[in-house]
């Protein structure tokens, strides 16, 4: 056998260990959130846990397909699937199919394909592609604002068809950006308008002025070049205005009801009580039903199949976007910190093996892989157990869906394959 045959088996079984940990246990809550009465039939279509049982056989398929392709395949065609997953999504706009509001998917039968899913793997390639190129320079604005072209076109498309949830995902970029040279400015300022926005919806756009005016003094008062920082310090203290006024503006006329209601419930912006019970009716009913049945579980939880919120079907979408209240009522936090230390795990896995990486393509597209697990870990665990607004997306491997199952597979899987051919890069 030659050298780069037996090279090219040495795939990280840590990360694949990782995954099929999460599959398998995230199944298991599924048959637990969805099951009727005895099980007969571990591959009855007509429940919810026999079809994901199949799309689990499926992901064989796609490993089997991804780790068989050659590691350049993905490299040299990163543009091609790219593209073809923008198309998917404009596509949606003619023949997609309305499901809760969103027009995200396409009907294939009786089953429904999310081609949002697979534009992230799509993106991350096309990211990695780009900014492996020799004539890239992320110091650049140039190349800076082509950079962000790439993630914003998704963005927009997912936007359009009414799944804020998914757009969110693709601000997960800026960390791959900030990794491969951005400068820290750009991050800061991201922060600093998630702060903004949140202090002039809690407080007030007079308060958070007032606020942005102390502080913008401070550090005008301690930097040693006066002359020059005192007509920086006068725009951004103009910015600070224009865009708290703008965030209130945005929220009382830009977003619907719904959405106002959930940020309104998460920020305690209500204070008529009879509004507010209105609104826990309404909007924050799957999120006190899931707190709940967290709470419910306590320090070991009830037992597989035996959390009475659970089998009682008291959270709404359990088996989707609320799947970590299962976890929490019948694993108890014995089982939710195992989920959690599970990821934890794989994401810091994901980056170790990104910085291993020889070429510049594999090691940005590890740091695309951890960052979209990163950021759908964090704001679905955080929107299950209240801590940010209800948003609709999914637990990576966890939640019920094939188009789920199948974009995070194989988001992952090509950056395994990846890693096992950096022993050939050199």
């Amino acid at each position: 056998m030659s050298r780069d045959s037996r090279t090219s088996f040495k795939f990280d079984w840590v990360t694949i260990i990782l995954y099929l940990l999460l599959v398998s246990f995230g199944w298991l809550n599924i048959m637990s959130a969805s099951h009727e009465g005895d099980i007969q039939n571990y591959f009855d279509m007509s429940q919810l846990y026999g079809k994901h049982l199949v799309f689990m056989g499926l992901c064989v398929v796609l490993i089997v397909l991804i780790l068989s392709l050659e590691a350049k395949f993905y490299e040299r065609f990163a543009s091609i699937i790219y593209i073809l997953a923008m198309l998917s999504l404009v596509g949606l706009f003619i023949f997609g199919k309305d499901v809760n509001g969103a027009r995200s998917w396409y009907g294939v039968g009786s089953m429904t394909i999310q081609p949002s899913e697979f534009a992230k793997f799509a993106t991350a390639l096309a990211v990695a592609k780009y900014m492996s190129d020799l004539q890239t320079d992320m110091n650049t604005l140039k190349d800076q604002l082509r950079a962000v072209l790439i993630i914003v076109l998704p963005a927009i498309l997912i936007l359009l068809q009414n799944d804020a949830g998914s757009t969110l995902v693709y601000a997960a970029f800026f960390f791959v950006f900030y990794r491969e040279g951005l400068q820290q400015i750009y991050l800061a300022i991201l922060l600093s308008t998630i702060v903004l926005a949140v202090l002039s919806l809690k407080f007030g756009v007079l308060i958070t002025i007032i606020t942005c005016a102390a502080i913008i003094s401070i550090i005008y008062f301690f930097r040693r070049k006066k002359r020059a920082s005192l007509i920086q310090s006068f725009i951004v203290f103009l910015v600070c205005i224009i865009f708290s006024y703008g965030v209130k503006l945005f929220y009382e006329h830009g977003l619907k009801t719904h959405q106002q209601n959930r940020i309104s419930l998460w920020l305690r912006l209500e204070k008529d009580p009879i509004k507010l019970e209105k609104m826990k009716k309404e909007e924050a009913y799957n999120l006190i039903q899931s707190e709940k049945a967290i709470s419910s579980g306590g320090f070991s939880g009830k037992g597989f199949m035996e959390g009475t919120r659970t089998t009682g079907k008291f959270v709404p979408e359990q088996e989707t976007d609320y799947i970590f209240s299962t976890v929490g009522e019948e694993w108890g936090f014995l089982g939710s910190a195992f989920v959690v230390i599970l990821f934890v795990a794989l994401i810091i896995r994901v980056l170790y093996l990104a910085e291993s990486q020889k070429s510049q393509f594999s090691r940005v597209y590890g740091y695309g892989v951890a960052s979209i697990l990163f950021i759908h870990f964090t704001i679905n665990t955080g929107m299950v157990m209240g801590l940010i607004p209800t948003v609709g997306i999914p637990l990576p491997f966890f939640s019920y869906g094939g188009s789920g199952l199948w974009g995070f597979t194989i988001l992952l899987f090509i950056f395994v394959k990846l890693d096992s051919n950096k022993i050939n890069e050199w």
